[in-house]
């Protein structure tokens, strides 16, 4: 009889970010923990229409920034957000914040749309970057999403966020000088060698001609999955229709298995840089299924409970069966 011990048992092992120095203490052990207390719940009650802020008669007499469909029976529609974290006449945090209402529906969730209208919605995605980045001082756009409670967010109604800045955080700022330095030293962007390796790993999930979805090496999060585009490109406005169509389609489905599969609320986000040569536009998506404790908060270092590999095998099971 065999004694090698199933992979969910491997003991911790430190991994270290593809560019950054960021490490993630990969501790599949720590999912076995005992737990008496209880999380609260992310399941969203129907709601009425007339009840949710973002239903077409609530916002009817909001200026909308960018709309796919008619005034009254748009499909995606930017307003600006009512509790701005920035706003342009604010000198100490200057910057614009908008809500992308992703349907009309307050009862649907973005993962049960069409993918023709999940292509929309990042068609928006990449109107609205183009459109704030003309203003001179802002030059960092986050596209980012909030869903479920331990998600961050306040509102079922299913919409997501644009959030521009002056700022660029530092983070971004050394993520982006080590990616130069990698040109530099390599002669190729680090994202596109990635791609090459992880295509080729046990971390893969799926991929198209325009697309490829991997679990990231040192993933922060449990199930953390990124999409990137095949092309090299450092920002959303420079994906073409099919990049839009191949992005929708995954997506949609990842999201699926997120939500309805591992029952987890989620955020994503697109990592981008205006007019960087060195990026490369990625996707993350992240389930929020453990929260961060002391460790993570006192040194820094992330505690990952699922590793990649594991993750991956998942999300290849669940879209062999999600339509």
């Amino acid at each position: 009889m065999s004694t090698k011990k199933p992979r969910s048992m491997h003991k911790p092992e430190l991994r270290k970010d593809y560019i950054q120095e960021k490490f993630v203490l990969i501790a599949p052990l720590r999912n076995r923990r005992p737990h008496q207390t209880v999380t609260q719940s992310d399941a969203c009650p129907l709601i009425r229409p007339e009840d949710s802020p973002f239903s077409p008669q609530n916002i009817s007499n909001e200026v909308p920034l960018a709309r796919v469909g008619g005034k009254r029976n748009w499909k995606v529609c930017v307003v600006g957000n009512k509790f701005p974290a920035v706003t342009l006449d604010n000198p100490k945090a200057y910057g614009e914040h908008e809500v992308v209402v992703e349907t009309p529906n307050p009862n649907v969730h973005l993962e049960d749309l069409p993918t023709n209208h999940v292509a929309d919605i990042l068609s928006v995605y990449a109107q609205r970057t183009a459109a704030l980045t003309k203003n001179p001082r802002l030059h960092y756009v986050l596209i980012f999403k909030n869903s479920g409670g331990r998600a961050g967010a306040s509102l079922c109604h299913a919409h997501s966020q644009i959030f521009a800045t002056e700022f660029i955080p530092p983070h971004i700022l050394d993520k982006s000088t080590r990616a130069q330095a990698y040109r530099a030293k390599h002669g190729t962007c680090v994202y596109c060698q990635v791609m090459g390796k992880e295509r080729r790993s046990r971390r893969f999930v799926w991929e198209d001609k325009n697309v490829v979805v991997f679990c990231p090496y040192a993933s922060m999060y449990n199930y953390e999955v990124w999409i990137l585009p095949k092309r090299h490109r450092d920002n959303i406005t420079l994906l073409n229709q099919a990049e839009r169509t191949s992005w929708a389609h995954i997506m949609k489905r990842l999201l699926f298995a997120i939500n309805h599969k591992l029952l987890l609320p989620y955020n994503y986000y697109f990592h981008q840089l205006i007019d960087d040569p060195d990026q490369h536009l990625y996707m993350k998506l992240v389930p929020r299924g453990s929260a961060w404790a002391g460790v993570e908060i006192g040194s820094g270092l992330i505690i990952n409970q699922v590793p990649p590999e594991e993750a991956a095998t998942f999300y290849r099971a669940q879209l062999k069966r999600i339509k």
